[in-house]
């Protein structure tokens, strides 16, 4: 919803109701991820995408069937038949479930309150029932970390259901659970979509040498909010990592211990530790191995990483958190410039979040995306 956000308020301000369809479930190579939306405005104007252009025509006048009380709220799903996989299809062999609904003032009042979290950063989720029994589908919970609006349709499941989607949100991960017709964990009467809006991811770079401005752009451009650490004032300059979205002089091992106690440390933070000097390294690592984060990576020669490894081992850190350090930082693609080497950290982060193994698509069988939980 993020992508059609500043086109749907206007409208659901001036009491307008649109339609809106969001992708809720994928299987294979479907083109787009679940809560990508697409929105149809009351002069038959489209924003977003569920497909990138393959089932776009079918969602539209869909979208247009709900708006004008033709057809009720429902879940779609389209995929590839001989018959219409280029009209309703899609070719690239995918298949995903889009959930179509009217978006009012009267069908989801707590959008301006979505909205202006999103913008302010504050973690929300909103939770959708796409499937189940007639007098539920289309209603909604929203959840934030200290509140709930709306209803599912039934106190316990809303008590079920928020705790777990507390869990989902801490994590960043939308996607589809399933609940009994009383909120039983176990049943499967349900079908509800999350959509969990949480704070960008953080990427803390430590070491302000030039491979860490190149590692700061990447993760900038992957969306990651950046942190760019170094004890030394004379190189830790926002003029020297304009895409950093800050830039701190401390010791690296103060400052990431203040954020853990300060709870802007979680288990989404990303931590590359690209200074390859013991004195930063090493006590910053005794604080960073024991966290519950996405990554931590270490730069280094092979030498500088046996060094290393002999060093955390002197200082007591155990066995099972210096197995959790990718060391030497990134994946093996022969890379040499600070840019080469901010990819192959970036396709270290991205192989492991998702379950892939950095082997080359062409010599591989099988589907391209994993079903990994998010």
């Amino acid at each position: 919803m993020r992508e059609i956000l500043n086109d749907l308020l206007p409208w659901w301000r001036d009491g307008k109701t649109v339609g809106m369809g969001t992708v809720v479930a994928t299987w294979r190579s479907a083109p787009r991820p679940a809560g990508a939306s697409m929105v149809v405005g009351p002069d038959d104007e489209a924003f977003g995408s569920v497909s990138g252009g393959c089932v776009e025509g079918a969602v539209f006048e869909e979208a247009k069937l709900v708006v004008g009380g033709e057809s009720s709220p429902a879940l779609h799903r389209y995929g590839v038949s001989d018959d219409d996989a280029f009209s309703v299809g899609l070719t690239c062999g995918g298949i995903l479930d889009v959930f179509v609904e009217p978006i009012s003032k009267q069908t989801f009042p707590e959008l301006d309150q979505v909205a202006a979290s999103i913008d302010a950063h504050e973690p929300v989720a909103v939770v959708t029932c796409v499937d189940g029994a007639d007098d539920r589908v289309g209603n909604r919970l929203v959840v934030w970390n200290d509140r709930v609006s709306g209803t599912l349709g039934l106190d316990r499941l809303d008590a079920a259901i928020t705790d777990d989607v507390r869990g989902m949100l801490a994590a960043g991960r939308t996607g589809m659970v399933h609940y009994g017709h009383d909120g039983e964990r176990l049943g499967d009467d349900l079908s509800l979509f999350v959509a969990a809006y949480a704070p960008p991811r953080r990427m803390l770079v430590f070491g302000a040498i030039d491979f860490a401005a190149a590692v700061a752009r990447m993760g900038a451009f992957l969306g990651h909010k950046v942190t760019v650490c170094d004890a030394r004032p004379v190189f830790a300059t926002p003029k020297r990592f304009p895409d950093a979205h800050e830039v701190v002089v401390e010791w690296p091992h103060r400052y990431l211990q203040a954020e853990v106690d300060a709870g802007r440390v979680d288990e989404r933070t990303i931590i590359c530790v690209l200074t390859h000097d013991p004195k930063f390294d090493v006590p910053l690592l005794q604080v960073a191995l024991p966290l519950d984060v996405a990554y931590i990576g270490a730069m280094g020669s092979r030498r500088t990483h046996d060094d290393r490894l002999a060093r955390l081992r002197e200082a007591g850190v155990p066995e099972e958190q210096i197995a959790r350090l990718s060391s030497p930082i990134g994946l093996d693609l022969g890379a040499r410039t600070p840019e080469e080497t901010a990819v192959s950290i970036a396709a270290e982060i991205i192989a492991l979040q998702w379950g892939g193994d950095g082997a080359r698509l062409s010599d591989a069988d099988g589907r391209i995306h994993r079903d990994v939980e998010r």
